[in-house]
């Protein structure tokens, strides 16, 4: 691969961060605005420089951010090969971290490309979803983030109950009932009696912003509904919400999320994937140190498998005996058990939306959010 040249960059909004080379040879340095000129003008510069150099092909790297995706798709179309890398699958050392900054993690990019390119070393690079699968992702997405500021707000609630020493009344509970919901407008209003004026006008400030939270995620619904009623996802979502315990929410999380479904050959790369598999620490003489599951991949499927696998538990019997048997034979590992039933209906969902994904026996399109 000695003809390509190769090039890693630090990304940010406002800089781009280049290190280059071609084969062995030592790395040069340029730098480009993060704007849509800034990019423009970085293809032009990697045209002239592939004409000039005679190279074969350019191949470009960098990691994944919050910009997206957009560089990558601008560099292909202008028929650059470019990789988008996993940041937490770049090994940095102590010495790395502590004297860190743009043109280092340029070089570093570069050389993993070099390796990659040169001795066949394994690339962290990300899989690209379609403009289509990164759209529908973010009305899912938002979907998530107005029920997490709802529980935010929610837990607010409980904070202000707490600090002022106020316990609801027995016959309303303690879950988000409607009782419950009515006690606290009474206690916002001074009709309950429990607050003073300041954590009346709180209270009311919080129970606004949830009651427009609580609409907010009425729209969300109806419109995932109708994205997962499009044909794209219908055959998928239908088998998914047939699973006890899996809603339109959760299944539509999880076929957005991992994007095309049969990129994976096994259940072992998947749960990889999603993060349910276990770290481990093993060298020498120390064999199977297991620890914590690695939490890599998307950290929104791991949440939806996780209160989905709450409510399975009580329903299907097949994994309530998996996740009992783990507890039997240690109280405490609860946690454990529950991320092994987690992992068995993430394999469970993407075994049904592969199969839904062939032509034959498609039926009627899910008809209910959950």
């Amino acid at each position: 691969m000695a003809d390509s040249i190769m090039v890693g960059c630090d990304l940010h909004d406002k800089t781009m961060v280049l290190r280059f080379a071609m084969g062995r040879e030592a790395a040069k340095a340029r730098t480009f605005s993060g704007d849509r000129a800034g990019r423009q003008a970085l293809i032009a510069w990697l045209g002239d420089l592939q004409h000039k150099r005679q190279a074969d092909r350019v191949v470009f790297a960098y990691e994944a951010s919050s910009r997206g995706f957009g560089l990558h798709d601008e560099l292909r179309q202008a028929g650059i090969e470019c990789f988008v890398l996993a940041p937490t699958r770049i090994a940095r050392s102590s010495k790395h971290r502590r004297a860190k900054n743009d043109g280092r993690d340029a070089n570093q990019i570069l050389e993993l490309l070099r390796g990659h390119l040169l001795a066949g070393t394994e690339l962290p690079a990300v899989w690209i979803p379609d403009a289509q699968t990164r759209d529908d992702r973010e009305l899912v997405r938002m979907r998530l983030g107005v029920g997490d500021r709802l529980n935010l707000i929610k837990n607010q609630v409980k904070s202000l109950l707490k600090r002022n020493e106020v316990q609801p009344p027995a016959i309303v509970g303690k879950g988000w009932t409607r009782g419950y919901r009515g006690w606290l407008g009474d206690l916002a209003s001074g009709k309950a009696e429990g607050l003073g004026s300041g954590g009346q006008a709180a209270l009311n400030s919080l129970l606004r912003q949830m009651e427009v939270l609580d609409a907010e995620i009425k729209v969300l619904d109806q419109s995932i509904l109708a994205l997962s009623q499009e044909e794209r996802y219908a055959p998928a979502v239908r088998e998914l919400d047939a699973i006890k315990g899996v809603g339109v929410l959760t299944a539509m999380v999880f076929l957005t999320e991992l994007g095309d479904v049969s990129r994976f050959s096994n259940r072992r790369q998947l749960a990889a994937y999603l993060g349910l598999v276990p770290s481990t620490d093993e060298s020498g003489k120390r064999d199977d140190c297991k620890g914590h599951i690695t939490r890599q991949g998307s950290r929104r499927v791991r949440k939806v498998l996780c209160q989905a696998t709450w409510s399975i538990v009580g329903k299907d019997s097949e994994l309530r005996q998996a996740y009992d048997r783990i507890v039997e034979k240690n109280p405490k590992h609860k946690k454990i058990a529950v991320v092994a039933v987690m992992r068995r209906l993430a394999i469970l969902m993407w075994h049904r939306a592969v199969e839904a994904k062939r032509p034959a026996d498609r039926g009627k399109p899910p008809g209910v959010a959950a």
